[in-house]
Formats: C-alpha cells, structure tokens, sequence
C-alpha cells in the first residue's frame, strides 16, 4: 500500500516538478508544548496542473530522478485567486 498525503504547493517555477510541504502538529517530548514541523518533498507533476498555493493530494512513487519520490494524484483545492 503506497502512501498519500496532503500538502501546499509551494513551487510550481521548475518544469513538471512541484515543492510540496505537509505541516504537521506535535506534542515537544520534554516540555509538552504543542510545535508545528513541516516536511518538503519534491513532487513529480507531468501535466502541469498544479500550481503555487495549490492543497494536493501526492502519492509514493519508484525513484523519478535524484530528488523525486512523489506523484501528484489531484489537486483537492485550487488556491484562492486575489484580484488587485
């Protein structure tokens, strides 16, 4: 069983690979206090569909090059266009 995950696009500027980040909450092991960590993964996009801002739903994959282990599944939210 291959895992997914959901995270931000924070990149869309490199051709067909995307810079996801996956927030996540946890509990300090000594003081208890509740800390927010991040995980970046580089992320294997062959259409282009995604795009910075992006909420994306990835999934593990065989090696694509050096740096990518992900695929792009779908997009589950586009991100909010701000018109000035």
């Amino acid at each position: 069983m291959k895992k997914t995950l959901i995270g931000t696009v924070k990149s869309d500027k490199r051709i067909k690979t995307l810079r996801v980040e996956i927030e996540r909450r946890m509990r300090h092991p000594k003081y208890g206090k509740i800390i927010r960590g991040k995980t970046v993964c580089q992320v294997h996009d062959e259409n282009a569909t995604a795009k910075e801002g992006d909420l994306v739903e990835i999934e593990e994959c065989p090696p694509v090059s050096r740096s990518k282990r992900w695929v792009l599944v779908r997009v589950v939210r586009p991100a909010a266009v701000v018109e000035a």
